[in-house]
């Protein structure tokens, strides 16, 4: 579904069908540990990038929203973890480590993206 902020977001839900009025994260839900989401959060959200980039289903995201100091300002984090090898992932953009090397289809697209890197 689209986001406030134009994005598409499979985690974001709207409602405004016949006098509904309803906008929740429901990757923000998930997390106890989290200030409670606003849609004006969705514009410095990440999310929508990192599941562009890699769809693994595999990927466990978690939201968390910060409020600053003295409660001015919001900081959107996102941390990312592996269910199937039990790690945390580093770059969310790019997933598992380990998954990507189970997968032989992308090890020779890497050595292709490599050969025209040291071609320049």
């Amino acid at each position: 579904m689209r986001t406030p902020a134009g994005k598409e977001c499979r985690h974001y839900y709207q409602d405004f069908h016949r006098g509904h009025h309803a906008q929740e994260c429901r990757l923000n839900s998930e997390n106890p540990d989290t200030t409670r989401w606003r849609p004006e959060d969705c514009a410095r959200c990440p999310v929508p990038d990192i599941l562009n980039a890699n769809a693994s289903p595999d990927m466990l995201l978690t939201l968390t929203i910060k409020s600053g100091i003295l409660g001015f300002g919001r900081r959107v984090e996102v941390a990312a973890s592996c269910l199937k090898h039990h790690v945390p992932i580093e770059d969310p953009h790019i997933g598992c480590p380990k998954c990507n090397a189970e997968r032989p289809g992308l090890d020779v697209f890497r050595r292709a993206l490599e050969d025209t890197n040291d071609d320049d």
